[in-house]
């Protein structure tokens, strides 16, 4: 399973998840120079490293998330959130044009809760998602 998801994730970096990547980066940086949103732009940061290797891994949420953190959700929804889950949906058509693409096409829409709201979820390894944090 690991070579599986190995080739999963090599062709995912090549046909989109590179692009999603500079996408969240921009968010990220973004988010940084306004200084008091830099807690949007780690969660950016870390949301683009899901993105560009996501077949392995999953986002589960954080037990000690807060209401900062729904409050933090809505801010970013409306100012950086519809944004990448529109990409994520233009990155989705042309995999689901290719027979091939289909899997990833899926996994792209599969990103678009976590690209609206961030904030209160963690990125982990399928294996552990079932176990404790």
């Amino acid at each position: 399973m690991k070579v599986l998801g190995f080739v999963l994730n090599v062709i995912w970096l090549l046909f989109c998840g590179i692009w999603m990547a500079i996408g969240y980066a921009i968010a990220g940086i973004i988010c940084f120079i306004l200084i008091i949103t830099i807690p949007f732009g780690i969660a950016s940061f870390r949301i683009a490293g899901y993105v560009l290797w996501p077949f392995g891994r999953t986002t589960v949420e954080r037990p000690d998330a807060g209401a900062a953190s729904c409050v933090g959700n809505v801010i970013w929804l409306v100012f950086a959130g519809w944004w990448l889950a529109l990409a994520h949906i233009a990155t989705s058509i042309p995999l689901f044009i290719s027979i091939i693409g289909i899997p990833f096409g899926w996994a792209n829409l599969k990103m678009i809760p976590i690209s609206l709201m961030p904030l209160g979820r963690e990125v982990v390894s399928t294996d552990q998602r079932f176990g404790t944090y």
